[in-house]
C-alpha cells in the first residue's frame, strides 16, 4: 500500500468512525501530507512498509533545521504515532516505526489569566453598545468565562444544548465528547433574554446556534477572535467627581488576547478558589488529569505568598 493511500484509508477513518471535527481532521491531513512530501523529493513513492524509524527521524531533524518549534514537531509525531497505531490495527503492517522516534522536550508555558477584579471590571464597568453586536458580544465573554467553552465550542453552540430546567449548557468537545457545565441562574437569565430577543429581531426562522451576528447568521472563529481581543484591550477613561481625568486605563493587563484567555481564566479562578482538581477537568473536558494541572500554578504562588508573609523564617 503506497503512503497517498494509506493516509486516505486512515482520514476516512477519523472522518467516519471516529468523527473528528473538520478543524481536527484538517490538522492531521495537513501534518501527513507534509510527511509525504518530504518522502517523495528524498526517498522517491514509498510504500507503508517502506517506512522506517531513520525515514521519520530524517523528516523531524528537517523540520528542525526549518526553525519548527518543538511543539509544532511534537504535534506531527502524534499524528504519525496515530497513523501508524491504525494501520497496526487493521493489520497492514506488523510493527509500527515510531518506537525508535523520540519527541523533543517541550519548554513548560504557564496559562495566561486575567485577575479577578479585572474580569468583573470588564463584565459590569465596560459599556457595551446598545445594539445587537454589543448584545452579542457581551453574552459571548460572559460565556467563555463562566463555562471555559473553547472558541470552536461557543461558535458551534446551539440553542437546544442549553437546559433551563437542570441550569446547565451540554457541550460537545473534542472527540465529539459530551460534558455537563453548570451555569449560573444570572447567567441563564441573560441567555434567556438572548434568546428571546433573538426571535423578535429575526423571526422563527433564526439558526438554531444561540449566538448570531447582526446579519442573523451563526458566529464564526474570527469574530469571537476579534471581539475577544478588542474588550480585552478595551480602555475606560478614568473619571473623578463627574469631570473627564483625561485619562485611560485598560481594564485588563494581560498580553495575549484570545477566547483561549478567558478559559485559562476561567480555570485558574475556579482552582484559587477551592475546586478541586478533578471537578475542573471534567468542567474543561481534558482527557487527562495533567491537561488540568497546569492550573494549578497560580494556586501554589498564593501558597509561597501567603507563607512568606505570615511564616517568621520565611
Amino acid at each position: 500500500m503506497h503512503l497517498p493511500e494509506a493516509i486516505q484509508y486512515f482520514t476516512d477513518y477519523l472522518k467516519y468512525q471516529k468523527r473528528y471535527s473538520a478543524h481536527t481532521l484538517h490538522s492531521y491531513t495537513d501534518d501527513l501530507q507534509q510527511f509525504h512530501d518530504y518522502t517523495v523529493v528524498n526517498f522517491g513513492e514509498t510504500t507503508l512498509h517502506e517506512l522506517t524509524s531513520p525515514i521519520i527521524r530524517s523528516w523531524l531533524a528537517s523540520l528542525k533545521d526549518n526553525k519548527f518549534a518543538a511543539r509544532s514537531i511534537n504535534r506531527k509525531i502524534s499524528a504519525l504515532k496515530s497513523f501508524f497505531k491504525y494501520h497496526l490495527r487493521s493489520g497492514n503492517i506488523t510493527q509500527t516505526p515510531m518506537t525508535q522516534v523520540s519527541s523533543p522536550r517541550v519548554p513548560r508555558r504557564l496559562p495566561v489569566f486575567i485577575k479577578e477584579e479585572e474580569i468583573f471590571t470588564l463584565l459590569e464597568d465596560v459599556p457595551f453598545p446598545d445594539d445587537w453586536k454589543g448584545r452579542t458580544d457581551r453574552l459571548l465573554i460572559s460565556l467563555l468565562y463562566n463555562t471555559g467553552l473553547r472558541s470552536a465550542e461557543l461558535v458551534s453552540l446551539k440553542e437546544n444544548q442549553v437546559d433551563a430546567s437542570k441550569k446547565v449548557i451540554k457541550v460537545l468537545g473534542k472527540g465529539n465528547k459530551e460534558r455537563i457545565i453548570p451555569v449560573s441562574p444570572s447567567l441563564l437569565e441573560d441567555v434567556q433574554q438572548y434568546r428571546k430577543e433573538k426571535k423578535e429581531a429575526f423571526g422563527e426562522e433564526a439558526v438554531d446556534h444561540l449566538l448570531v451576528t447582526p446579519a442573523g447568521n451563526k458566529l464564526y472563529a474570527g469574530y469571537v477572535y476579534r471581539t475577544v481581543k478588542e474588550y480585552l484591550a478595551y480602555k475606560l477613561t478614568d473619571k473623578k467627581d463627574g469631570e473627564d481625568a483625561g485619562t485611560k486605563t485598560v481594564v485588563t493587563t494581560v498580553k495575549k488576547k484570545s477566547p483561549h484567555v478567558l478559559r485559562h481564566t476561567f480555570a485558574t479562578h475556579l482552582l484559587s478558589n477551592g475546586a478541586d482538581l478533578n471537578s475542573v477537568k471534567e468542567l474543561l473536558g481534558h482527557a487527562s488529569l495533567a491537561a488540568t494541572q497546569v492550573y494549578t500554578h497560580h494556586t501554589i504562588e498564593k501558597l509561597k505568598d501567603a507563607h512568606k508573609k505570615a511564616h517568621p523564617k520565611a
